[in-house]
This record gives C-alpha cells, sequence and structure tokens, in this order.
C-alpha cells in the first residue's frame, strides 16, 4: 500500500471537525473555494441529494498544492463566503485542513476514516477535477479507500471521462442509477458521475470579473 503523507497533528483532538454520529453518511467536498460560486452550491445540492447523505462538508483548503496562491483569499473569507451559499442544516462549512496542517486529500481522508470508523465517508468533487485527478498525490489510493462521487461541470463531462484517472479506474466505475450505495458499509470504494442541472459559473471567471 502506498505511504501516505501524515502531519504531526495528525492524531491531535485540536483539529476540529463538524460533529458525526456513527453510521453517518458524509460528503467531503473540498477545494479552495477561491470565490465559491453557483457551480459549487449545485455540486453539493446535487450529491447532497443523490448519495442519500446526512451531511455535506465544505472543506475549504488553505491552498490547493497544484495551484498558485497568489490571489488567494483569506481562509477566513472564504468559509465566509462558503457559508452564504451552504444552503440547510445538512451542510457544514469546515477548514480542519488548516489545523491538520496537510494540503492532500490523501492525508485528510485517511485521518477521517481512522477518527471516525464507523461513519461513511464519500469523496464528493466537480468533473474538472477528475479530469485533473492523476496528479493528486496518491491518487490511486484515494480511489481505493473512498467511494468517489463526480458531480458533473459544464464543458468537463467528456474531458473527465477521457482522462488518465477515468481511464485507469474504469472498471471501479459504478451506474448512476445505483449512486445511494456509495457511501453504504461493505461497499467496495468506486466512482461514479452524476448528471445534473449545470452552471456555468467558474471561480477563475469570477476572479477576472466576467
Amino acid at each position: 500500500m502506498t505511504r501516505l503523507t501524515r502531519s504531526a497533528h495528525f492524531g491531535s483532538i485540536r483539529v476540529r471537525t463538524p460533529f458525526v454520529a456513527p453510521g453517518q453518511r458524509i460528503g467531503v467536498m473540498g477545494g479552495s473555494f477561491n470565490p465559491p460560486h453557483e457551480g459549487h452550491a449545485r455540486v453539493a445540492e446535487t450529491a447532497l441529494k443523490r448519495l442519500g447523505l446526512d451531511q455535506l462538508w465544505w472543506l475549504v483548503t488553505p491552498g490547493n498544492p497544484l495551484k498558485s496562491h497568489g490571489g488567494l483569499m483569506p481562509l477566513d473569507e472564504r468559509m465566509a463566503a462558503c457559508r452564504a451559499l451552504a444552503k440547510g442544516p445538512r451542510m457544514h462549512v469546515t477548514a480542519f485542513e488548516a489545523e491538520l496542517g496537510t494540503p492532500y486529500t490523501a492525508a485528510t481522508l485517511e485521518f477521517l476514516k481512522a477518527r471516525f470508523p464507523t461513519a461513511n465517508f464519500v469523496w464528493v468533487m466537480g468533473a474538472d477535477n477528475l479530469a485533473t485527478f492523476h496528479r493528486w498525490q496518491n491518487w490511486r489510493e484515494i480511489a481505493r479507500r473512498m467511494p468517489i462521487a463526480v458531480v458533473d461541470r459544464p464543458g468537463w463531462r467528456l474531458k473527465a471521462l477521457s482522462s488518465p484517472a477515468a481511464q485507469a479506474l474504469g472498471r471501479q466505475r459504478q451506474q448512476e442509477s445505483r449512486s445511494k450505495l456509495a457511501a453504504l458499509p461493505g461497499r467496495p470504494a468506486g466512482w461514479t458521475l452524476l448528471s445534473t442541472r449545470l452552471s456555468d459559473q467558474s471561480s477563475t471567471r469570477l476572479r477576472g470579473g466576467k
């Protein structure tokens, strides 16, 4: 098994997350959210409904290791902007990665599974992320350990499905009609692509004033 990158704070009780009850189904949607927009809200709402989740976490990262941090809004401002979009009692905005001390999703998910062994987590991301998933640290290990829900984004469906990661993980793809089974205990990890009503908003366009 590939060794995952940990931090010195991996087991610290000072790493604060939203409350988790045993057996809950929780979607984790990570990103810089610089800034968050309607497209992010659409991904979150789609995952919450289609996967039958008890919670959906907006995990605001200190910074994406694959992107430049120039022009990155302060973390507290991005969290406040996410809270304005995360509607309903089942959505929660958190930035516990800053306390965990790692920017890598693989380590974050390992931490969640270790701290909450009876919860059922699903990693949620847009199709644009699947297109570059093969560049993430330990991406194969992420796909092996945790179900992944990929929500369609405008202009990205074909790029995502033809990406190196999608091709490599083709045998693990599950039917969209069976998406609610993704977070059930005892199910093998796999990924599914969820269709939804699309929003053409993007953080890049918003930062550019378009």
